[in-house]
């Protein structure tokens, strides 16, 4: 199956109230159990690369080749999503290389320089039929700093979007990147507010720090694209990390990323399910 537009999978869940998962690629074995979950569970999903991980592999080209070949042979709809993009020179690389999607992330800067930035990769994305999101409210734990009093602000959320012409728009709302325990409190009336002010699909990241309970609310209150990349991660390492003190005289690199690749594919599939199944918002409830 060739790649999927993002655009397709983001408005197909937005359209059933639903959750689409949007997992981080680090390198093929992760590329590869993700889509194995997928294909277990028989549902979607968006294969994300991150500006941090293109830099760490030198460049966004080889892993993005290695999930290309990886969605084209799965059985399920696999779609391609550049993740935290800050660099537009990195956004312009994606859009060569035939993904599906761009979050440009120019949330560091004052609002009107990301308006104005962020409205510039639109115009040059939409030639090219390419799905933006972008983000509003800058999320928290980046450099370490877990910060869960940011929040997205609905009106500007409102100026942001019609200034921009973004196709979604990742919120601030009380989740935190890169946390490895799950307590983080969303704030359900702030996303239901932002759901009903705005008419782009709402994007949660730092989804990793979420309870299963609080994701399905959140869903319910209106979120679809669910970001998960630390969660994901800390099955792929539990598991490389067991086979190597169960076997510490491995020095065949395949057979405890082959852990790894078998730990998180499973949980990857249960996530997706999960966001499948809970969603209840719909068009015109609100």
């Amino acid at each position: 199956m060739s790649l999927t537009p993002t655009r397709t999978l983001v408005q197909d869940a937005a359209a059933t109230g639903t959750g689409i998962g949007a997992f981080n690629v680090l390198h093929l074995e992760t590329a590869e159990a993700i889509v194995m979950g997928a294909e277990e569970a028989g549902l979607p999903v968006i294969l994300q690369i991150s500006e941090n991980c293109s830099a760490y592999h030198g460049a966004l080209e080889p892993l993005a080749l290695a999930c290309r070949s990886v969605a084209s042979a799965a059985s399920v709809p696999v779609a391609l999503h550049l993740d935290h993009a800050e660099d537009e020179a990195l956004v312009h690389s994606a859009l060569e290389l035939g993904f599906g999607s761009v979050m440009f992330d120019a949330s560091r800067l004052p609002y009107s320089e990301n308006v104005a930035a962020t409205a510039r990769v639109v115009k040059h994305a939409e030639a090219a039929g390419v799905f933006v999101e972008a983000e509003l409210g800058e999320i928290g734990g980046k450099d370490g700093a877990h910060a869960p009093g940011i929040r997205t602000d609905p009106f500007e959320a409102v100026d942001f979007v019609l200034s921009t012409g973004v196709d979604a728009l990742a919120v601030a709302v009380g989740s935190s990147h890169a946390m490895t325990d799950r307590s983080a409190a969303l704030d359900l009336e702030l996303i239901a507010e932002l759901r009903r002010s705005l008419d782009v699909p709402l994007v949660l990241h730092g989804s990793s720090g979420v309870s299963d309970a609080m994701l399905v609310a959140a869903i319910r209150a209106g979120m679809t694209k669910i970001n998960v990349s630390t969660h994901l991660n800390s099955f792929f390492t539990r598991a490389v990390r067991g086979a190597l003190e169960q076997n510490p005289s491995l020095v065949d690199s395949r057979k405890y990323l082959r852990a790894g690749r078998e730990a998180l594919a499973p949980e990857a599939g249960r996530l997706l399910t999960l966001f499948s199944l809970h969603g209840c918002h719909c068009p015109g409830e609100d």
